[in-house]
Order: structure tokens, then C-alpha cells, then sequence
């Protein structure tokens, strides 16, 4: 039976739910991100395009080149809302879908075209998200993921594209090589160096050629070029990792305030890790310096997820990794060889009350809020927790990082 996959993208997501919200801002060129010059554009609107603006460029340098936009700092749980507004639609309609990001699904409509026609379909399933919710949203229709993603793009602003099966290779063939998923500034630079400019040529060379210069990913990029891509529709996708990271929007040496930032990052990455059933045993800590220079160190560690056990060792590798004559301009932390299971005493260390203590402060953060219970050396970190519980197989919100 021939595959059939359909990729569905909300148009300029975070600026289309703002103009939603604020009929004032349609037309106009708007930005959506950190609002700072240290801040990063999470999404812009077309008309800041033209200028050369781009999602995940400098918020200072997307200033620079369109002045007269209006910026917005964003909320990421009227987003999520949107998000989950448009997950329950295709919920009800679609047989199996993925979920790939708060603005992005994938769906296989495999062996429909014998009762419904996946393209009429999928036409009537984009109408009626459009009709429910008020945000606009393009598909790309095609035999596999990779291929449907591309003519999604193609398929921008609002609006639709089927590609016949067979027609894959002919489809991507014209097309610059920097439109194939997987091909980022480096890759895209190399590539144009060897005098690579469109698909076509990919498709044109020998595998071993492109494997010598790009490696193992060259290979995933000669298959994509071909239009060959056999990545199942994944309806449920587990988290390896969980993390936090903070930029400042002045780079700073003061290790109080930053000590008080990684504390409270771990006491609610914990709480995470309590609220999802899930235990670490691989932490890391992450510093980024005012030149630019960016270190990690990482340290193996019994299952846990208990916030006395995991802050003093988050601070040792922080103190054997920070060096005291450089300003610091971000600090993150990460937790990740996650396994499934519950906090397990420890026999010698450990006693009821603790348990008793952990379960007590995290049925008061589930009901009220992340920070509505924490310690007092983490009361001078702002904005660090999260709207949902991020093992609930939901994509992660991904948005400008947020300032200290």
C-alpha cells in the first residue's frame, strides 16, 4: 500500500496568536521574542522578512534591520493554549499523528484515498482548523515526512500542496539545498564551497562523494535529496533529557545571584522529574562566557531526583567549571540517562520526613504553581518554571530565553 503523510504548520504561529488576540497588529511588521538586545527573535511576521529578518537572529540585530516593527515579549501559555486548541482538532479527525513541535504535525493518512481521497481530506481538515481557531496553517502532502515538510514550506503563507507519488525527486530537484531539513549554515556554506547550489546536483553525485565531504550526515542528506525518507509517523516521543538555561541581560561575576539561579534551576528541574515518574543519573552544568566561549562539565550520578542530593553536586561542578575572572553571560543545567521510577530512600541518609516533605511541597506546586513552594537561597531567581509537566509527551515550548 503506498504511504501517505501530511505535514500541517501554523503559519508564523506566534505572530498569527498575537494579531489574534490584537486585531490592531495585522499588516504590521511584528516581532516576537526576547525583548532585550540580548533576547532572540522566537518568531517574526512576513512583512519583517523583506528586511532580512529571521526567527532565532539577535533581537538587537533584528531592530536594526526593521526599526518600525513592533516587538512582544510573548506568553508561552497563551501558545500552548492555541497549540493545544488546534492538537484536539486533528486529535478527532486524524487516525495517527505526531505532535513534532508546539506549531507542527505530522500525520499518516495511509490507505484513506480507498474511502475519503487524502488530499480532499486533508483540505477540509486544514478548513476546518482555519474556520475553528482563526489561525492560518499549510500542508505539504507526499509518500514520506521529509518530502511533506519541503512542499509545506513551499506551500507558505497559507496554503496547500500535494506531491503525486514518483514526483518526489522531480519536486526537490530545483530547489535550493539549503531547503532540505538537516542542512544548517555550516552545512549549506560547505555545500555552496564545492559549488553546490540546488538539489539537483546532490541528486546528481555519487553517495561516497558526499560522505567524504559531510561524513555520516551526508548520507542522510543525499537519501533526503532523493526524496527518500522511511522516519515513521511517532505518535508518542519519549524525553531523553531535561533542561533549563538562563541568558543575562548583563554579563555578571556576582556568584551569589548566580549560585541563587542554579539552585532554583534544580529544585524545579527536580520537581520535573518527581511530577513525570522519572529519576537522572547523568547531570551537567553549562556556562557561556562574555567572549563567547562556551564549557560543560558532566558527572554520573546513582538514579535520583531529590533536590538535597542533586543541588550540592550541580554546585561542586559548578565551581569546578566556573573560572572567576571572566563575566558570565548564560549558566544552564541539564539532566539527562532518564529512567522511570520514584525517589528511593536512602538507608542511611535519609528518613521519612524527607519523603513526607518532597510529597507535601510538590502537591502544593502541581495545584498552585511551580514557584508557590521554594528554598530561600532561590527567591532572587525570576521566572524560572514551567507551564506543564514536560514528560506528558507534548513537544517542548520553545521560545526566546528568557532574562535575569
Amino acid at each position: 500500500m503506498a504511504k501517505t503523510v501530511l505535514h500541517l504548520d501554523l503559519d508564523t504561529f506566534y505572530v498569527s496568536v498575537e494579531r489574534l488576540i490584537d486585531t490592531r497588529l495585522q499588516h504590521r511588521p511584528l516581532l516576537v521574542g526576547g525583548t532585550s538586545d540580548r533576547g532572540v527573535v522566537a518568531a517574526c511576521s512576513y512583512e519583517t522578512r523583506a528586511f532580512g529578518v529571521h526567527s532565532g537572529m539577535s533581537m538587537k540585530l533584528a531592530k536594526q534591520l526593521c526599526p518600525e516593527a513592533t516587538v512582544i515579549r510573548g506568553d508561552a501559555s497563551t501558545y500552548t493554549k492555541y497549540s493545544n486548541d488546534v492538537t484536539d482538532i486533528i486529535k478527532k479527525d486524524v487516525p495517527l499523528f505526531e505532535k513534532s513541535s508546539i506549531d507542527e504535525f505530522y500525520a499518516d493518512l495511509t490507505g484513506m484515498d480507498r474511502f475519503f481521497g487524502c488530499y480532499k481530506y486533508s483540505s477540509e481538515l486544514r478548513k476546518k482548523i482555519i474556520r475553528e481557531t482563526g489561525l492560518p496553517i499549510s500542508f505539504g502532502l507526499s509518500a514520506n515526512k521529509i518530502v511533506s515538510k519541503v512542499a509545506t514550506n513551499e506551500a507558505k503563507p497559507n496554503n496547500q500542496l500535494k506531491i503525486d507519488s514518483g514526483f518526489e525527486k522531480e519536486f526537490l530537484a530545483p530547489l535550493s539545498v539549503k531547503k532540505i531539513p538537516m542542512v544548517g549554515d555550516k552545512t549549506y556554506q560547505t555545500l555552496r564551497n564545492l559549488g553546490v547550489r540546488h538539489v539537483k546536483t546532490i541528486q546528481e553525485m555519487p553517495l561516497e562523494m558526499i560522505q567524504k565531504v559531510l561524513g555520516a550526515n551526508g548520507t542522510t542528506i543525499w537519501h533526503r535529496a532523493q526524496g527518500i525518507d522511511n522516519t515513521p509517523v511517532i505518535p508518542y516521543s519519549e524525553r531523553k533529557s531535561i533542561s533549563t538555561e538562563r541568558t543575562f541581560d548583563r554579563d555578571t561575576i556576582d556568584v551569589d545571584r548566580l549560585s541563587a539561579i542554579l539552585i532554583a534551576m534544580t529544585e524545579n528541574l527536580a520537581f520535573q522529574l518527581r511530577r513525570g515518574d522519572k529519576l537522572t543519573s547523568c547531570i551537567s552544568v553549562k556556562i557561556r562566557y562574555s567572549d563567547f566561549n562556551t564549557y560543560t562539565k558532566q558527572l554520573k550520578i546513582p538514579y535520583t531526583s531529590a533536590d538535597h542530593i542533586l543541588i550540592p553536586k550541580i554546585k561542586d561542578l559548578f565551581k569546578k567549571l566556573y573560572n572567576r575572572r571572566l563575566l558570565v553571560r548564560l549558566i544552564g543545567i541539564r539532566f539527562s540517562h532518564l529512567a522511570g521510577g520514584n525517589y528511593q530512600i536512602n538507608l542511611f541518609d535519609d528518613n521519612e520526613e524527607i519523603l513526607s516533605l518532597y510529597n507535601a511541597m510538590d502537591t502544593i506546586r502541581i495545584r498552585y504553581g511551580d514557584r508557590s513552594v521554594l528554598r530561600a537561597a532561590s527567591l532572587g531567581a525570576r521566572t524560572i518554571g514551567r507551564m506543564t509537566n514536560p514528560f506528558n509527551g507534548e513537544p517542548p515550548v520553545v521560545l526566546a530565553h528568557r532574562k535575569q
